[in-house]
């Protein structure tokens, strides 16, 4: 698909991180924006700036997790605008899950679905249609990533199952799209290769009550900051990857149509290889003995 200036993309949580930098990259491409968010003191900053810098800007609060406000956002979107060509499901969240597997509470689980696939799927189902009865180019880009969309890290494994789901989503719509003919193409994006400033482990901050916690933490949350200067202090190298390369790469991958949106890296390259390795070789999963479970 060829991004050109008029065309309409559409970003959910698009009020920080990726989402506002993916935002700001359709923008500087001549691209009219809906941004959407679920924090709308951030969503109407971000909008501001983007206006600010000569953007056409649509923002609309929206929690993903429900599908109302998701098909509402699409109305929004083609009541503003008339047309949508790119669609970012890129909103999602930390669980805060604590321990083993055993004694997550469910209300971890059921939130990290709610945003992480459900407001993928709801986003399809809202847009989709659409775009292909449109008869344009366009194109969807689901935000995964390397935990559970390349290998689990098992101590964030809400959030790697939810990963694993959203390829696993992607690849499923790719095959559907190919199948109608539809003019619309599909990738699935892992942002990287390394650490991203972003909020995401600070989801806590926007969690809806519905999916409250029916237990306190053990421990506290920790801000990204925090993290940072544990890893520091035990001696350990921090890397990040701008969130800046994370919008490019999207951009060259909707224009080059490719399904993985997966920088290069030689860790995840290791852990694809280790993994395919396991299941043809029908073994235990040794590849996963290498994290600190404690």
């Amino acid at each position: 698909m060829d991004l050109r200036a008029g065309q309409v993309a559409v970003v959910t949580g698009a009020a920080s991180g990726i989402g506002l930098a993916m935002a700001r990259r359709f923008a500087a491409e001549g691209l009219k924006v809906v941004l959407a968010d679920i924090e709308e003191a951030a969503l109407e900053r971000a909008a501001a700036g983007l206006r600010a810098e000569g953007a056409d800007v649509h923002a609309r609060v929206a929690d993903v997790g429900e599908r109302d406000q998701v098909m509402a956002l699409a109305d929004a979107a083609y009541d503003t605008y008339g047309a949508v060509h790119v669609l970012c499901n890129n909103a999602g969240v930390g669980s805060g899950a604590e321990g083993r597997m055993w004694e997550h509470d469910p209300s971890d689980w059921r939130w990290a679905f709610a945003v992480n696939v459900w407001g993928v799927f709801h986003g399809v189902q809202a847009f989709v249609p659409r775009m292909i009865k449109s008869g344009r180019p366009g194109h969807v880009v689901n935000t995964s990533s390397a935990d559970g969309g390349v290998a689990p890290l098992p101590t964030a494994s809400v959030y790697a199952v939810t990963k694993a789901a959203v390829v696993t989503l992607t690849e499923s719509l790719y095959a559907h799209l190919k199948a109608e003919h539809a003019r619309v193409g599909a990738s699935v994006l892992f942002p990287g290769p390394h650490m991203l400033r972003t909020g995401l482990g600070e989801s806590h901050r926007n969690r809806p009550a519905r999916y409250a916690r029916r237990r306190p933490r053990r421990t506290p949350y920790r801000s990204l900051g925090q993290w940072e200067a544990a890893m520091r202090a035990a001696g350990r190298e921090v890397r990040f990857t701008p969130v800046e390369d994370v919008a490019a790469l999207v951009v060259d991958g909707i224009r080059e149509d490719r399904f993985r949106l997966l920088p290069a890296s030689g860790h995840s390259d290791a852990q694809i290889r280790a993994r395919a390795r396991s299941m043809l070789d029908r073994a235990n999963p040794s590849y996963l003995e290498s994290f600190v479970l404690d």
